[in-house]
């Protein structure tokens, strides 16, 4: 009886309506954002969280901008004079109907402090200085501006110049190691003892006063930080597999070192170019308050300051703009610089 029911069975075949698929995504939760992401995409992303940054980066572009355009936004240049129109104060159309920004002035005298306008005192009702005039009659808002574009060309001239050579001074030294790497380092240590200001002193003897001038100086001397950091970095990465493979493989050193290890500490390089700008627009500054940059009458930030440092007592109007302008860029140039090593830095990816 056993054996007939065993036959009678038949085997049942599954169909289509059996089987369905199960809707679990939300599930699985799979980030598929994330994965999408490169490397640079995740790096924007993160500079553009840092608010600080962002603001750094705005008024970086927004003082570039004013550096090349400034200049032309009125009739006055850089370098005409009117001593008819001399230490004129700040005066701007419209604004001067609401108390500021009119022409009036605060002299400190023997006798007190006066209020004056030399705008209606020496009938000049239709005269409009931005940012005032300087004793010589000219106008401060287009020398700032023209100063600021002059220290944003040699900075940032610099600071390439000197990544390049930094850059492969270190690479190189790092990569080949024992007695390269010993007789590099000593020289760059001989290099970094001189003082820059009896190299730019040396040089204003061979070279005339200038742009040129200050740029050399500048980068016979900026370029130790970036040296010592590429070489920190080459030292770390020099072992690694991938270095190894390509040695393997017949790759030359010189290959090696800018075609494999250098994409690898881009990152470090692009941060440190940032902070070596503002110290290149503050080094440059100094040079011309002390009378070795830009000779007149072009002008840079540094010679602004100098000359309204002398007639800060009497005029402090025309030492304020060059000021505010020059900390403003260092300050920006400094958060941008913060935020763009948050950003490729990935070990301070979750800080």
């Amino acid at each position: 009886m056993s054996d007939t029911t065993i036959t009678n069975k038949q085997a049942y075949v599954p169909v289509d309506a059996d089987f369905r698929l199960k809707e679990n995504a939300a599930e699985i939760e799979v980030d598929s954002n994330f994965a999408s992401q490169s490397f640079w995409k995740e790096v924007i992303a993160r500079f553009w969280r840092k608010k600080s940054a962002v603001l750094g980066l705005v008024f970086v572009l927004l003082i570039t901008f004013l550096a090349f355009v400034g200049p032309y936004m009125n009739e006055y240049t850089y370098s005409g004079q009117d001593l008819a129109k001399k230490n004129l104060a700040p005066r701007i159309p419209l604004i001067e109907y609401t108390g500021f920004f009119d022409g009036h002035e605060n002299i400190a005298t023997t006798t007190g402090t006066k209020t004056v306008n030399y705008y209606f005192e020496n009938k000049l009702g239709d005269v409009f200085y931005w940012f005032g005039s300087d004793n010589f009659g000219r106008d401060i808002w287009t020398r700032t501006w023209s100063g600021a574009q002059v220290s944003l060309i040699i900075a940032i001239a610099a600071a390439i110049i000197d990544m390049i050579i930094g850059m492969s001074y270190g690479l190189i030294s790092g990569y080949f190691g024992g007695k390269v790497d010993m007789v590099m380092q000593r020289f760059l240590e001989i290099a970094n003892g001189i003082p820059r200001l009896v190299i730019v002193t040396l040089l204003l003897l061979i070279f005339k006063p200038g742009m040129l001038t200050i740029i050399i100086a500048l980068m016979l001397t900026e370029w130790v930080g970036m040296s010592r950091i590429a070489r920190a970095e080459m030292l770390k990465l020099k072992e690694q597999e991938f270095v190894l493979a390509s040695r393997t493989l017949g790759a030359g050193s010189m290959h090696i070192i800018f075609s494999e290890i250098l994409p690898n500490i881009i990152g470090p390089i692009i941060t440190q170019v940032m902070f070596s700008i503002p110290t290149a627009i503050f080094t440059e500054a100094f040079l011309s308050f002390v009378g070795l940059g830009i000779p007149v009458p072009r002008c840079s930030l540094g010679s602004l300051i100098s000359e309204g440092f002398n007639s800060f007592t009497t005029h402090p109007y025309q030492i304020i703009p060059p000021i505010i302008v020059m900390a403003l860029l260092m300050l920006s140039f400094n958060l941008v610089a913060d935020g763009l090593r948050e950003a490729l830095d990935p070990k301070l990816k979750e800080m």
